[in-house]
């Protein structure tokens, strides 16, 4: 089972993804989304060095969650500095080190800083796992730094470490 399924997680998600892009959940799409999950799996698992594993799954759900509030959030914090014509906002770069390692929460914890509008993952310095990340309105960075820490990435470790 292993050698169809080498990435179970992967060929899951991928799975769900077709299935809502679908906006369909017949028969045929069921087959059609398994069977290129699985060849995607297939094909991905000589990059891919190591299987995911998740710790804790009330953590995933957790980070779900507040990753879908501060992405609302910051939609409308956006919206009212664009609509805003007197708005000034301070935008600026911080560096930041990470506790996190693994590569997959790594990879999560990017897709969650370039998701949420207002902010962009730029660069990572593996040498001194650090991250530089744009913010389009910076108003204290100590603050960001510890929103990032304390509702990301304490997430992640849990999740993945």
């Amino acid at each position: 089972m292993r050698r169809l399924f080498p990435h179970p997680v992967l060929t899951g998600v991928l799975m769900v993804m077709w299935l809502v892009l679908q906006q369909s959940i017949g028969l045929g799409q069921i087959l059609l989304g398994g069977a290129v999950a699985t060849a995607v799996s297939l094909a991905a698992s000589p990059i891919l060095p190591e299987r995911v594993r998740f710790r804790r799954l009330l953590s995933l759900l957790q980070l779900v969650a507040v990753a879908g509030i501060d992405i609302i959030r910051s939609n409308i914090a956006v919206l009212l500095i664009l609509i805003n014509p007197r708005a000034e906002p301070s935008a600026g770069f911080i560096k930041m080190e990470l506790q996190l390692t693994n590569q997959f929460g790594l990879a999560v914890l990017a897709c969650l800083l370039t998701a949420t509008p207002g902010s962009a993952w730029l660069e990572y310095d593996g040498e001194r796992n650090t991250v530089l990340i744009h913010v389009l309105d910076l108003a204290d960075k100590d603050e960001w730094i510890a929103t990032v820490r304390h509702r990301y990435e304490r997430l992640l470790l849990e999740i993945f470490q």
